[in-house]
């Protein structure tokens, strides 16, 4: 299938690895521009050859999208490097694992920083263009626990259920404009973070694997092709959603 995306610049957070970089994997496979952010100056250049290595056009952008200033000051660098920018694919690292009582005032903070007002300033310096040009696509990597709440998860539970509110709100005022904003949720995905939740622990992460209706984990490229195709022309009536990506776990709640 043809997403009709092919030229569209987009830009992809926490994108040196796991789930960020296999969004940017499958837009660029779409013929996509794209920049990959991550804080690691190292990691974000050598997943930005990988994606020139196979053909796209890419580059790599150092930054904390923690720190205020930092969005606004890496949608320029795209611009300048690739162009305005058509997809904003925002995904963060979770943060640190804990009880209401076993997380701190810092802790608090840093989550709210990095994986909620981080969002909300990156989608903040995209979204004017998108609305300009009449094209837009804005695509939020939360987790499973934006709709259930997780056991010892609780910074998680609360701003990523925050990231969510937010993109329906923005779906429901820029609708009309040619831009679509939508969450992808996704559940267990063999991941680094994953495997430090469990401690490295082989035994127990094929044990989580097993609890799984699917019967395994979910793989990172399963999300970076969701996420291609809600950024694309063919999912131009998905608008607002949420999405799960956790192979049938999440009960479903009338």
């Amino acid at each position: 299938m043809d997403l009709g995306i092919a030229g569209r610049v987009a830009l992809v957070t926490g994108a040196s690895r796991g789930i960020g970089f296999a969004c940017a994997k499958a837009l660029a496979a779409e013929g996509c521009a794209v920049a990959v952010v991550s804080r690691s100056p190292e990691g974000v250049e050598r997943a930005a050859e990988n994606l020139r290595a196979a053909g796209a056009r890419a580059v790599g952008l150092p930054g904390d999208v923690a720190d205020p200033l930092a969005p606004q000051q890496l949608v320029a660098s795209v611009e300048d490097a690739l162009g305005p920018v058509d997809i904003l694919v925002a995904n963060a690292g979770g943060p640190p694992q804990g009880g209401f009582m076993d997380v701190g005032s810092e802790d608090w903070e840093r989550a709210v920083q990095q994986n909620l007002l981080g969002t909300v300033r990156l989608i903040r310096a995209t979204l004017s263009s998108m609305r300009e040009r009449g094209f837009g696509r804005i695509v939020t990597i939360t987790s499973a626990t934006a709709r259930e709440a997780i056991d010892g998860l609780v910074l998680s539970n609360a701003v990523r259920a925050g990231v969510a509110g937010v993109v329906r709100s923005i779906a429901r005022e820029v609708g009309r404009e040619g831009v679509r904003a939508n969450n992808v949720m996704p559940g267990p995905i063999d991941t680094e973070r994953l495997r430090e939740v469990y401690g490295n622990d082989d035994a127990a992460i094929a044990a989580r694997a097993e609890r799984n209706p699917s019967g395994r984990l979910g793989r990172p490229d399963e999300v970076g092709e969701l996420v291609a195709f809600l950024s694309s022309e063919r999912a131009a009536f998905v608008n607002g959603a949420s999405i799960l990506i956790d192979g049938g776990e999440s009960r479903a709640i009338a």
